[in-house]
């Protein structure tokens, strides 16, 4: 074995001690659990929409981002819940280059996972306290959840690490929303098992511990396209693909059935311009059957200040490094063609 020591990590209780939570963000943190919950247990019909960059890269753009979403979500508060996306984790599938901002708080140098953990818990208070929305995050990594718990109000578990045993235990003792991709094959039995075993109690090793935990009765599907064989992609978010997971729901005893619509990477072949186009697509046919109009509690899509993506070491502000996304002027206009076929 060669694992080079270099830094001792402090504990999530130390970190939270370190940068702790106000009791107004405390409060609004509630507030907002308590409104996405209804979401998804179906008391409230407003959409959901997880909204933000695909990777969280610097502090700077994605406040403002968020404090420009706060402004819209105040415009549209009847119809649609805003949870903006702060992915801090997320790095390059190919594990090359930027690997997210806890491995890297300053994407143009190396790995410091210290500070990113700072610099990750830093950010998603700032980004409440100036917006007064809580955010979702993507759990790359099931320990480093702790450092964030008491902040995140929605969790996503991707594509790739959605048949990992690990991340379904974890996400079974949570108390907000987890979405659970479809791998990558597009194989909706492997994401229908992780939500069965994510809303059961379990049994199992964790940050040092034996822990029992309860279920996560919120656990549910996201749908995000699929790669075949042959490294073309598949979409899954039309309206024979809604009706067959609907069907596939039913035949399981799952609580609180529901379902995301991730409208970038496969499903829009990472045309990241194609978002709109799916998202209405798919709100029309939520008007076609109350079956689709129950289940599809909303979307995620991927969005920034400008449209496209840089590389890593680019100079615009508010672009993406990693996958390209929808710029904000566009993202604006889709906000409010949601909010009127709601």
């Amino acid at each position: 074995m060669s694992y080079e020591k270099i830094q001792q990590i402090p504990s999530a209780e130390e970190i939270v001690d370190l940068i702790p939570l106000s009791e107004e963000i405390k409060k609004i943190k509630k507030l907002r659990d308590e409104e996405i919950k209804n979401i998804f247990t179906g008391k409230d019909d407003r959409l959901a929409l997880i909204i933000g960059p695909c990777s969280a890269d610097h502090e700077d753009s994605v406040c403002e981002y968020i404090s420009k979403l706060a402004s819209i979500q105040e415009k549209v508060k009847d119809k649609i819940l805003i949870i903006p996306r702060i992915y801090t984790n997320k790095p390059r599938t190919t594990g090359e280059g930027y690997k997210g901002m806890l491995h890297q708080p300053d994407p143009t140098k190396g790995a410091n996972m210290l500070e990113g953990i700072k610099a990750i818990r830093k950010m998603h208070i700032k980004a409440v306290s100036i917006s007064g929305l809580t955010c979702a995050d993507e759990m790359l990594y099931p320990e480093n959840y702790l450092y964030l718990r008491d902040i995140l109000s929605y969790v996503a578990v991707g594509a790739r690490s959605v048949e990992d045993q690990q991340h379904r235990l974890t996400v079974s003792g949570m108390d907000v929303p987890a979405g659970m991709k479809n791998p990558t094959s597009g194989d909706l039995t492997v994401m229908l098992n992780s939500i069965k075993a994510a809303q059961l109690g379990h049994t199992f090793m964790f940050n040092g511990w034996e822990v029992n935990t309860t279920g996560n009765p919120l656990a549910h599907a996201v749908l995000r396209g699929a790669v075949n064989d042959y490294g073309r992609n598949l979409p899954n978010y039309h309206y024979e693909d809604l009706i067959y997971l609907v069907n596939e729901y039913k035949e399981r005893d799952l609580e609180n059935p529901a379902v995301i619509i991730d409208t970038n990477h496969a499903n829009s072949m990472k045309k990241y311009y194609e978002q709109p186009r799916i998202a209405l697509e798919v709100m029309r046919n939520r008007k076609y059957s109350d079956s689709l109009k129950s289940i599809i509690k909303g979307f995620m899509i991927e969005s920034y200040l400008l449209e496209g993506s840089q590389k890593t070491n680019g100079c615009d502000f508010g672009r993406s490094i990693t996958d390209p996304c929808l710029g904000f002027e566009a993202s604006e206009k889709l906000i409010y063609d949601l909010a009127d076929l709601v």
